[in-house]
């Protein structure tokens, strides 16, 4: 046997390797976001049954200098007011390209997976679990999320 028949079966080892790594990790992916949409919809069942109103969406543009209007209605789920949940149990980030196109026409930010940790991986370092969060968004209310109004603090007490 020669050394470079050894090379070319590493070689086939290592892409069967990384083959079976990607696929498992697709697996638990698909299984994370399906776990992830079951928590939104509980949420929009929820916040229906609890008659939380739902609310006219508005996006940010990706430079943070303006909001712009969309088609979307539903709830906030962030002081910052970024992340939202629409009426149809889509899970949005609220951040678009804006412009002048933007501005006229509004924007038209695309639904996602919803993460099962929010902020995970971002650069401040602040992470959550999905159902805290939106469980949090329930029991403010129809306040803000993050409202430090009377209604909000007293629950919270």
């Amino acid at each position: 046997m020669s050394g470079g028949d050894d090379g070319l079966d590493f070689a086939q080892r290592q892409r069967r390797a990384a083959r079976v790594h990607a696929e498992a990790d697709a697996r638990r992916r698909a299984a994370e976001h399906a776990e992830a949409a079951e928590i939104v919809a509980w949420f929009v069942a929820e916040a229906k049954r609890r008659g939380l109103r739902p609310t006219p969406l508005t996006a940010r543009s990706y430079a943070g200098r303006g909001r712009y209007r969309t088609r979307l209605t539903g709830w906030y789920v962030d002081r910052a007011r970024t992340r939202a949940v629409d009426v149809d149990g889509r899970w949005h980030l609220l951040t678009v390209p804006g412009g002048l196109w933007a501005r006229l026409l509004g924007a038209e930010p695309e639904p996602g997976p919803p993460p099962l940790i929010v902020g995970e991986g971002g650069r401040d370092g602040e992470s959550i679990p999905l159902r805290t969060l939106l469980t949090r968004r329930l029991d403010a209310g129809n306040d803000e999320p993050g409202s430090t109004t009377t209604r909000a603090a007293a629950r919270r007490a």
